[in-house]
Order: structure tokens, then sequence, then C-alpha cells
């Protein structure tokens, strides 16, 4: 946009100087003429005997003095011949990968060095976009010398005219028809295959022809080498004439002695110049065969020869117009000007530049040398700068003298400065020993708290694991139909049987074991709605609960941490175990509801919503415990994200009834194979042996699981503070519920206490050590026929203190990677788990472990739960 509104096209032509003074009509898009000029020169500068750069100068002195610049954009043309104009079709790409593009077709476009020149570009209009890919975009790649630059600027910057925008002549002549003469058609969409009619512009001047074709959207241009001055020559040549005498008879042919002479010593230029522009347009067809030609415009003084435009005319086929006015620039006290009506048709250019400089243009290029306008900004700024620089420089004068003075009115010596200085330093003396004092007893009730809060963990610690057994007592799903000795009765009994319980301590439960458990944990509860898949055929299991996701998927958004030692003491890690239960089921006959969906939706999800009666109850008057029992949710335990680690293939297992008796009263009595338990039973009737009792032997669907969860054990005292905190929560929301006008719930008295949140504080752990695996539970064999099934190696969490060490938190028993427990025989007894490593025993199984076969078990907290492990 202009600088103050106001602008000037300049062309230097080899005949005149032509120069417009433009602005924006206030209220409608069309230019206001505010001025104009147009210079003559004494001869034209391609003449023999004329000094082309003396003639220049004088122009523009008299331009200068006729015109004021100051403070107005000033924009001038060159000459088609001193530039290089490419139109390039580039292939489907995307739009900020263009500029790339655009630079590296310049280096194959321009036969000279980058460096050598100055270029630009523009992204033509009219192509489309679709998801940030331009499709078949065009581009004007556009450049200039630097010499050629350089010489064009020079009289300009002699004369002392500042040039903001450098613009090659068609490319002006484009601009002026597009808003002058296309603005309609450009409203309209673009159709490539039926494009709008193209405008022929013949810009006729002294020494060359610019020829410009364009439809509004794509322009083609072409620089012809005959003009005004071959139409002077021929005459000199032919009719042996001068220069200017033969210029003057060119212009006014008509009034000749001889005009027919004239005429046929003209014919020559006359026929080169129809076959230059019959050529042109020919290839510009033959590149754009769907382009047809609209109109022709003249434009150029030249185009006022006697006969051209009718001879253009006939020979072309078409009407050949030469410009009487501008339809979109508004001449005002100019269009009354004789001399700015008899040269309008060399106005053109000049319009297109002050339509460019007003920011109205539709190419914007500027071949202006960019160390240029750098060169400007920074003396434009230099007077700020210099005025920044000195204020900055009396600031830091009256900065100075302020401080000296302030440094002088302070004086140590003075009486009353020793004085009061002796006065506080006998204070901060004082302060200093209240400080020491302050810390001892802080130290010392340091250590009181200290021995009081280890006496407290020991007391209640010992609870801990009683407490986790009868947790996962409660929460194991309890059978309490009639059993009976058959495939439907045991497949139809909600009840898991374990076989084992491992435990393995970490320091750090994030970084030991939750970063690289949690990607299968979320696999393994199906977050973000994937169905689960039977894993007897490969199907999607139906009904596979989205609720289950949802949970899975709050769980593993709780941070972990807060309920552990190692939080409680202050530390930074989430200290606690990884809790492994081993088992199977035989809960499959149902596909809705079978294999790892029977384990979450009857034991997991009881572990992540569930509670335990314990007996919690505490009297805040006597600070006593009552013994009374209370519900306390599994999250007051510390049991997080309980998930099936790993699950085998639903396989079939033949139970007899009574292998399993004979087994039990130690009777030896031949196990059949299942081809015997399915085939007759011969009779003496049919002539076969005696007949032997037949086999009671049924197959059930097992299913071989390995389920994990953390546990961070909580005192009674936390458990307490857990409570009280919620409450309080639950009161301030109240509270700020009934502040608002809302009703606010309250917490009935007693009851139930609602599920704690996730454990706080902890963000999801770094990449750390992966579970290892567990050899199946001691005792276990295989079914008859079928082999044993294979194990896992137990590999060690990398990153993670091997079992067994101090760093490892002692003794522990490794964590399974996926190895579910071996599938128990039917007429073995009731596996026991393996011992933890180091403990030198088994662990019993916490909770109901049905024996195969159906028999009932004994939970195992009621047969006095179970040993704590090392170091407990």
């Amino acid at each position: 946009m202009a600088k103050g509104g106001a602008v000037w096209g300049i062309d230097i032509g080899q005949c005149a100087l032509k120069a417009l003074r433009c602005r924006m009509h206030e209220k409608e898009k069309r230019l206001v003429v505010e001025s104009f000029d147009f210079i003559e020169y004494p001869k034209i500068l391609t003449q023999p005997e004329a000094e082309p750069a003396e003639l220049v100068r004088e122009a523009l002195e008299t331009f200068l003095s006729r015109n004021e610049l100051v403070g107005d954009t000033v924009a001038i043309s060159v000459p088609g011949q001193s530039g290089l104009a490419r139109f390039i079709k580039l292939p489907p790409v995307e739009s900020k990968k263009i500029p790339d593009i655009v630079k590296y077709e310049a280096r194959q476009q321009i036969p000279f060095s980058l460096d050598d020149v100055v270029w630009d570009y523009q992204q033509l209009t009219g192509g489309s976009e679709e998801d940030g890919f331009a499709l078949e975009p065009e581009v004007g790649l556009f450049a200039m010398k630097r010499d050629q630059v350089a010489r064009a600027l020079a009289p300009l910057e002699a004369a002392g005219i500042e040039v903001d925008l450098i613009q090659l002549t068609p490319l002006a002549v484009y601009n002026y028809v597009v808003f002058d003469r296309l603005e309609d058609l450009r409203s309209r969409p673009y159709d490539p295959t039926k494009p709008p009619p193209s405008t022929v512009v013949i810009s006729l001047g002294t020494d060359t022809t610019d020829l410009v074709v364009t439809n509004g959207y794509r322009v083609w241009q072409r620089n012809i080498p005959i003009g005004g001055n071959h139409f002077t020559r021929a005459l000199s040549k032919e009719l042996k004439l001068t220069f200017v005498k033969a210029e003057h008879l060119k212009r006014n042919a008509t009034q000749a002695d001889d005009p027919k002479a004239v005429f046929q010593a003209m014919r020559p230029v006359f026929s080169d110049l129809l076959a230059e522009i019959q050529r042109s347009l020919g290839y510009f067809q033959s590149l754009d065969k769907a382009a047809h030609i609209g109109e022709v415009i003249a434009l150029g003084n030249a185009m006022k020869l006697p006969g051209l435009q009718r001879y253009l005319a006939q020979n072309l086929e078409m009407n050949v117009k030469p410009i009487e006015e501008f339809n979109r620039l508004s001449a005002g006290s100019a269009g009354g000007n004789t001399q700015f009506k008899d040269n309008v048709l060399s106005f053109g250019p000049t319009y297109g530049l002050c339509i460019q400089a007003l920011g109205e243009s539709e190419l914007k290029t500027n071949l202006l040398p960019e160390e240029i306008v750098r060169r400007r900004m920074v003396r434009a700024k230099k007077p700020w700068a210099v005025a920044g620089v000195a204020a900055l420089l009396v600031g830091l004068s009256f900065n100075y003298f302020t401080h000296v003075s302030a440094w002088r009115s302070a004086d140590k010596e003075r009486p009353d400065f020793a004085q009061a200085i002796t006065q506080a330093s006998s204070t901060k003396s004082n302060a200093d020993s209240l400080d020491k004092t302050r810390s001892d007893i802080l130290e010392a009730a340091k250590k009181i708290t200290d021995i009081q809060d280890h006496l407290t963990s020991n007391v209640e610690g010992r609870l801990q694991w009683l407490e986790l057994t009868k947790a996962l007592d409660a929460a194991l799903p309890k059978y309490k139909g009639k059993r009976e000795e058959t495939a439907e009765n045991v497949m139809s009994r909600t009840e898991l049987h374990i076989t084992s319980l491992d435990e393995r301590y970490c320091a750090d439960l994030a970084a030991e074991y939750w970063t690289a458990a949690e990607p299968m944990y979320m696999a393994s509860w199906n977050k973000g709605g994937a169905a689960a898949v039977d894993p007897t055929t490969g199907q999607p299991v139906a009904g596979a609960a989205p609720a289950d996701a949802a949970a899975a998927a709050a769980t593993a958004a709780a941070p972990m941490g807060g309920t552990g030692d190692a939080a409680a003491a202050g530390g930074g890690a989430p200290a606690g175990y990884v809790i492994q239960l081993t088992g199977y089921h035989y809960h499959n006959a149902d596909q809705q509801n079978q294999s790892e969906k029977f384990i979450r939706d009857s034991f997991l999800k009881v572990l992540d919503e569930g509670s335990v009666k314990l007996p919690d109850g505490y009297d805040p008057k006597t600070k006593q415990l009552t013994g009374e029992l209370l519900d306390v949710p599994f999250k007051d335990l510390g049991i997080t994200r309980a998930w099936v680690r790993a699950s085998k293939p639903i396989v079939d297992e033949w139970i007899d009834p009574d292998a399993l008796l004979a087994a039990e009263s130690g009777t030896n009595v031949r196990t059949l194979t299942p081809q015997e338990m399915q085939a007759p039973i011969a009779s003496p009737e049919n002539g076969g042996v005696p007949e032997q009792p037949k086999s009671r032997a049924f197959k059930v669907r097992r299913c071989d699981f390995v389920v994990q969860f953390c546990w961070q054990p909580t005192t009674r005292t936390k458990r307490r503070q857990m409570v009280e905190e919620r409450k309080a929560a639950d009161a301030a929301k109240a509270a700020e519920a009934a502040a608002s006008g809302a009703a606010a719930p309250v917490e009935a008295a007693g009851g139930v206490q609602p599920a704690a949140p996730a454990d706080a504080g902890a963000a999801t752990p770094p990449n750390g050590a992966a579970p290892v695996a567990t050899p199946p539970a001691a005792g276990a064999t295989a079914p008859p026929g079928q082999a044993p099934p294979a194990t896992e190696p137990v590999v060690p969490a990398p990153g993670a203190a091997a079992a067994g060490t101090p760093e490892a938190g002692g003794a522990t028993a490794p964590v399974p990677a996926a190895a579910p427990a071996a599938t128990a025989p039917p007429a073995a007894t009731p596996p026991v788990s393996a011992p933890a490593p180091g403990t030198g025993a088994a662990k019993p199984a916490p909770a109901a472990a049905t024996p195969a076969g159906g028999a009932g078990a004994t939970p195992a907290a009621a047969a006095g739960g179970t040993a704590a492990p090392a170091g407990q």
C-alpha cells in the first residue's frame, strides 16, 4: 500500500517519459488521477546521435520541477526484453512446499546464478486446493540481472527519486487489463476445461511490441522486436530521408505529397508485424487448447499510424480496438487536458503500475533488490535508534547521580550509624542463638515422632497380610448351589480355583513394574471399547463389557503411590508389592461369560469396586479401637490395578470322580483313558467278559489364568486418615454447593464407606522393569493324554534389582510374565503354591481353592491365614 495514500507510476520509454499520480476512490473500487505528466524527448533514445542518459536526466529534472513526490510511493516499469518471465505448471504438491519447488525451478529456468539476478515469483489464481495440497498450480517466475536493475535505477537515484517498486512492462499491462476490463469475469468460478475468453493486448512501443494474452486467471506474454522506429527506418531507407524527416512523415502520412508511396514503403514492416503476431497467437493456442480469443485491444502511440489498426483487423480476422479511455480510472481534471487525451494510449503501463502500488493488482511481484529495501529500512530507523540511545544515556546518567547521592548520605562512620550497626549485630546474634535452639527442639521432636510411627507401624503392620488374605477371600466368587458330579454342574459353578499366590516387593512400583505392565493392562481390559476375543474360536465375544474398559481406563488413569510405606515416610517413589494369583476355572460353558471375561466380572471388578468387613472400628473420644466391623474398600487396603496377566486357551479336561475318591482313600484304582471312558461295557449276555463298573468320568472345559495386582499396604491409622480426608472433601463440596444455591449431597452417618479414589501423587512411570515368569505350581501334572504346558523362562525385570538382593527388598518371588499355572490332573491332590525364594516354605492359597472335581475347600483365611513373606 502507498506510503501517504498516493502513488506515482513512471514509465521511462524510448520516446517519452509518462507518469500518473493516482489514489483510490473513497467509495468505489476505482482509481482517481490527481496528476499526470508526458515529457517527450527532443530525440528518440535509439537515434544514432542521441545521448540517452542526458535526455533521461533532463526529462526527470523537468518532471521534478512540475511535480512533488515527497511521501508518495514510486513505481517504475522496465522493458519486457530486459527481464525474464516464465510460467510453470507444477504437479499436485503440498502448498507449504511450493517455495522450495519454485527455488529449484528458478535454478533450472534462469540461465544465470541466482546471486547475479533479482527474482520473484507468484502463484497464479484459478487453481484449487484440497487438504493442504495445491492441484496443478501455475506459478509465474520473473527475474532481471542485477546490472540491468542498477542501470534502470541509476537516473532516478541521481535525480533523488526513491523507487519502491519495479515491474516488467508486460506485467504492468496485465495488471491494468485484469483490474480495468476483466474484474467481472474473475468473479465467476474458474473451470480449466472451459476458461473465460482471452483478451489479446498489442502494446506497440518505440522499438518493441509487447503481446499479452490473458483470461484474468492465466497470463502469457511475448516480446516482439518490432516497433514504431521500424516504420521510420523503412521510410528513411526507401525514400532516402533523414531519420527526423522520416519520423515527421510517418506521423503525418495522410498529409504527404504521395501517401501511397509512404504506405508502400512501410508495407514490409506491416507484414512482418502481422506475421509475428499471428505466429505468437498460434503458439499460444497450441499451448492452451481450451483457450479462445475474445477481443483484441491496442496500446501505444504507434497504433495511431494511419491504416495500421485496419490492416491488423482485416488480416487477424478480429476487431482491433484502440483504447480511448480507461473504465476504472477517473481522469478528473486531467480528462479535459489535450495532452492526456492525445497520449492516452501510452498510459496503459503507468496505470498498471499505480494499480499495483495501491495493492489492487493481480500480480504483486517486485524486482527491487532486497538490499536496497533493507538499507532504506535501516536509514528510516536511524533517527529512532539515535533518540533511543540518547534517552538511555540520559536515564543512566540520572541513575548514576541518584546512587552517588544516596551513597554519600550513608556514612557508617557517623556516630548514629555506628550505634545502629552495633545494635543490629547484637540482635542478629540473639536471633541466631534462638534459631539454633528451635532447630534442636524440632530435631528432638522428629526423633520422638519417628519412634512413635515405627512402633505403630510394627503393631498394625503385622495384620496387613492377614487383611490381604481376608480381602482376597471376600473378593473371590462363591458357589452356593448344589454340587453334583456332572459336567454341567461343574461348569456352571461360579468359582475360581487358586493354586498359588506369589509376591514381589518393589521399592518403586512405577519404575520396576508398572512401566512395562501398563500397555498389557490396558489391552487386558480392552480400553477404548475393543471387543474381547474368544480364545477357543478367535471370534469377538458378544457383550464384552464396555463398562470393564471404562473401569480399567479409570484405574489406569489413577496415579500410583501415596499409600505405600515409602510414600508415607516422605519418599517420592511408591513402594509396594506385586501380587500374583495363579489358578484355573471351569466356568466356560457360556460363551458370553467365560475365560477372561468371567474372571474380570466375578473377581477383578469386585477388587476394583468392592469392600471387605474388617475390625477397623475406632472411638475418637477414647482414641481406642472398638473392634466394630466396618466395610473397608479394597482400594483403601492399597489394592489397585487388578488384571488378567495371562490366560491360556480353553482346553478340554476329563474328571473321574472315582479316581479322585480312590486317591483320597489310598486305594489303587486304575485310571481309565478317555477312549476307555467312552467305550461300551461288555456283559455276559453278549458273550463278553464280566461287566465292569461304568466310568463316571466326564469332560469339562478348563481355563488357566494368572492374575496380578498392585498392593501398597495401609495401616488402620492410615485408612482412618483417608476416610477423614474424604469426609472433609465431601463437606467442602457440600458447603460450596450450598453457597451457590444448589442442593448439596450429604453423607449418611455410618454405613458403608465409599470406595477410595485411586492413589494420588504419581505419574505414569517411565519404561522400567518387565514382570518375570514363574514356573507352574509344584505338583501339577498334565491330564491323561495331554502334554504338560510349557512354561516361560524366569527373566529378571530390566532395570530392577534381582529377587533376593537387598536392593529388591529382601527375598521375594519373581513376578510371572505370562505363564498360567499348569493344568491340574484329575487325580491329583489340591495344588499348593510354589514357595517364595528365600522363605523356605510354600504359601497356601489365600481364598477358597476348590479341588478339581468339585469338592469344596475351606478358605485359607478361615484356616488361620497365610504366613507373611520374609521381612514382615
